[in-house]
């Protein structure tokens, strides 16, 4: 069995972590991508091996440089959010075809220095850049497939983070925002 039949869902969803790291001034982690004008949090595939607590700890090692002893988990969405891929980057000829992700999404605490964020610490990079921003914002700023995802996990995750850091709260969607 290949990784890929191993990780897409009968239904074409592809099992994936997000990862929404925070400071103590509830700021979010906001990377961009290599090559890229595209910024998101943390994301990737869990491996057939692994749970999503195992596939959320090895994204945040190459993905971010931090290990477990670096952060505090916070919480995880209570199921799997999905979010469809555009046409354009559904790849037909791949099988099983992938229409799209199933995440759990972590939020995470950053207890150690911000100078432990280190992107270069894996093999091949995701992000060349990264930056702190406001907890809600990446709900505007990430690509417009995946807003109603994000703002999906972030309204979830809100609750959890309240008693630990202090965000303020988004009261429009993702659809009635772009109105």
């Amino acid at each position: 069995m290949s990784l890929v039949e191993a990780t897409i869902d009968p239904q074409g969803y592809r099992a994936n972590v997000g990862i929404v790291l925070l400071n103590d001034q509830g700021q979010s982690f906001w990377g961009r991508r290599i090559g890229m004008s595209a910024w998101q949090f943390p994301q990737g595939g869990i491996n057939p091996d692994e749970t999503p607590q195992q596939a959320m700890y090895r994204e945040l090692r190459e993905e971010v440089g931090l290990l477990p002893e670096h952060v505090e988990i916070i919480g995880c969405t209570r199921s799997w959010l999905r979010y469809r891929l555009p046409k354009r980057y559904i790849r037909h000829s791949q099988s099983p075809v992938c229409i799209g992700q199933k995440q759990r999404w972590f939020v995470l605490r950053l207890a150690a220095e911000e100078h432990r964020v280190d992107l270069q610490s894996a093999d091949e990079p995701e992000f060349d850049q990264w930056r702190w921003i406001d907890y809600w914002d990446p709900v505007q700023l990430v690509v417009p497939f995946k807003r109603e995802v994000y703002y999906r996990a972030l309204s979830e995750l809100a609750p959890l983070v309240a008693g630990c850091v202090h965000i303020a709260r988004l009261t429009a969607t993702p659809s009635q925002q772009t109105r």
